[in-house]
């Protein structure tokens, strides 16, 4: 039978007054903080002891876990450091060149608990960093279109599922449980289903898409340039205004208010979807002006945007962030993998 980990990535917001009753701490990241990509180890710390009790779908998966006789444990993280440690149980055996490399055949499944998106790629992010190896020693097993091997899969129980449900987060695009007791089912009789993964020269990855652009302070597009490039077709060269631009692996970032930006995107193409939103002044016959929104998208293998202006702020699975230097996207096809049932 397996031995399972239940890992949940603490925050600041578990400190003292965070619990709710019934000893299940409410206090993790809900779908209304701001998202991080880190864990409460970045974060200011705040006095007093924290509250190391697990949250209610937490316990009820554990529990439907052990009622299948799987060993559990419960994990909270708050440190780069600390997922790392829980990371290191799905190593494989040493390899004649040193690499660490994931062991296919472990009998050690990972659980992540997430409140948001932004938790789930920062365990993923540092899978990658624990399993890519330098360009230096890349092995002759690894695919050709790859950087990084085939990372173990992991199951995702939500934890606030109908904010969630609601906001489509990508366990909702893909169609994953949501139930305490059938993510466990799925982690321990379910498949394991390989996704693209999107990592970038920022030295992070991204799950779902990025969506760049500014807003005012009643929330409406504001201008910005910027050359966007797809592999080898220009869809802005930095000379024209846009609104946004969206980089999509699946589909959270396909709509921006009431126009599409991407049409189809795919996590299990090997593709990324880009598309730029592009106001156009126009003329009727009268000679009244008027501005029409001209979206513009193109499919390949790798994407970067080069921002003109000063700082550009941009969401990377909801991971809030501004950009002033020239960053690229590639994809690794089939890189990880979710339990699904």
């Amino acid at each position: 039978m397996y031995d399972v980990v239940l890992l949940t990535l603490g925050s600041e917001r578990d400190a003292p007054g965070g619990c709710g009753s019934g000893g299940a701490c409410c206090g993790g990241a809900t779908g209304d903080s701001p998202p991080q990509d880190t864990t409460a180890a970045d974060a200011p710390e705040q006095a007093g002891e924290r509250c190391e009790t697990p949250r209610v779908p937490v316990l009820a998966c554990a529990d439907a876990l052990t009622a299948r006789g799987a060993r559990v444990e419960t994990v909270t993280a708050r440190s780069d450091k600390e997922i790392d440690e829980v990371l290191a149980r799905l190593d494989g055996p040493a390899r004649p060149d040193g690499l660490t490399w994931p062991d296919p055949d472990s009998k050690t499944r990972l659980v992540v608990a997430t409140a948001s998106d932004a938790q789930l790629r920062a365990v993923l992010r540092r899978l990658v960093r624990r399993y890519a190896p330098p360009p230096s020693r890349r092995p002759d097993d690894l695919a050709s279109n790859r950087t990084v091997p085939d990372l173990p899969p992991v199951g995702v129980l939500p934890l606030d599922p109908a904010r969630s449900t609601a906001q489509r987060d990508l366990a909702a695009q893909l169609g994953l449980p949501r139930d305490p007791a059938a993510v466990a089912a799925a982690v321990l009789d379910g498949t394991a289903r390989r996704l693209d993964l999107l990592r970038n020269d920022g030295g992070s990855v991204t799950l779902d898409g990025a969506l760049l652009g500014a807003a005012d302070d009643q929330g409406r597009p504001l201008h910005w340039r910027g050359r966007v490039e797809v592999d080898d077709t220009v869809l802005s060269n930095g000379d024209e205004p846009l609104l946004a631009c969206a980089i999509g692996n699946a589909g959270g970032y396909a709509r921006l208010d009431d126009v599409a930006l991407l049409g189809a995107p795919d996590p299990t193409d090997g593709k990324v979807e880009v598309a730029v939103a592009v106001p156009v002044v126009t003329r009727s016959a009268l000679g009244r002006k008027r501005v029409r929104l001209e979206v513009r998208r193109a499919r390949g293998r790798a994407a970067s945007v080069l921002p003109r202006d000063e700082k550009l702020p941009y969401l990377d699975d909801g991971v809030a962030g501004e950009l002033s230097r020239k960053r690229s996207w590639w994809t690794e096809p089939g890189a990880w993998a979710v339990w699904a049932a």
